[in-house]
C-alpha cells in the first residue's frame, strides 16, 4: 500500500492545526520552584517552630554558614538548571564549588579542634536521620515544581537539568531547615545536610532524565 503524499499546503494544514507548545519562561521556573520551596518550608517551621536562639546563633560565623552556604548552593544550581533548559549556552558547573569549599574547610576546622573519641558523636548528633529526611522530604515539591516548567525548555542533558535542579531544590529546603536545627557543629551539618542535599540532586536527574526528553 503506498503512502499518500502531502502537499505544501497539506503540510501547513497540519502544523497550523498542531497544538502550539508552550513558551519557556525562565522567570516561572524560578518563581515556582523558591515558593515551593518557601511553602514547604513554611510548614515545617510552624509545626516544628524556629529555634528560641536563632538571632543569637546566627551572630556565629559558623552557625550563620550552616544557612547562608545552602542558601548560596540553591541560588547558583537554580540559576544553572535555567541556563541549561537553553541549548548552546555553555554551563559552568565549577560555579557550584564555592559552597561545598567553604564547607570542607569548616569541616576540617571542626574536626581538627575536636578530641578524637567525641568525633563520631559531633557528626552523628542526636537529629541525623531527622534532619536527612526532613531536607530530602521538603525538596520534592520543589523538584515537581520546576521540572512541570523546565520541560518546556530544550535540555540536551536531562538528566544533568534535572540534578541541577534537585540541588537547587535540597540546597534551599536544608537553608530553612537550619532555622530549626540546633546541631551547629559543621561535622553534624556538612555531613547531613550534603547527603539529604546530594540525595535530592539524584531524585532530580532520575526524574529530569524521564520527564525532560524531546
Amino acid at each position: 500500500m503506498t503512502r499518500k503524499r502531502l502537499s505544501t499546503e497539506d503540510f501547513i494544514a497540519d502544523l497550523a492545526r498542531a497544538p502550539v507548545p508552550k513558551p519557556f519562561a525562565a522567570s516561572s521556573i524560578a518563581l515556582w520552584t523558591s515558593a515551593a520551596t518557601a511553602l514547604g518550608v513554611a510548614l515545617w517551621l510552624s509545626l516544628m517552630g524556629l529555634r528560641p536562639d536563632l538571632g543569637t546563633a546566627l551572630s556565629a560565623p559558623v552557625t550563620l554558614a550552616k544557612t547562608g552556604l545552602p542558601a548560596l548552593l540553591s541560588v547558583s544550581a537554580l540559576w544553572l538548571a535555567i541556563r541549561s533548559a537553553y541549548p548552546g549556552k555553555g554551563l559552568r558547573l565549577s560555579y557550584l564549588l564555592l559552597p561545598p569549599a567553604m564547607a570542607l574547610v569548616l569541616i576540617a576546622d571542626a574536626a581538627a579542634a575536636t578530641p578524637v573519641p567525641f568525633l563520631t558523636q559531633a557528626m552523628v548528633g542526636s537529629t541525623a536521620m531527622k534532619c536527612l529526611s526532613a531536607v530530602l522530604g521538603l525538596s520534592l515539591l520543589p523538584i515537581a515544581a520546576g521540572l512541570t516548567f523546565l520541560k518546556n525548555g530544550a535540555s540536551t542533558n536531562p538528566a544533568l537539568s534535572g540534578a541541577l535542579l534537585g540541588l537547587a531544590a535540597g540546597a534551599g529546603a536544608a537553608a530553612g531547615y537550619s532555622l530549626a536545627c540546633t546541631e551547629d557543629s559543621p561535622l553534624f551539618y556538612v555531613v547531613w545536610y550534603g547527603l539529604a542535599i546530594a540525595s535530592a540532586g539524584g531524585v532530580g536527574s532520575l526524574a529530569g532524565s524521564r520527564l525532560l526528553r524531546w
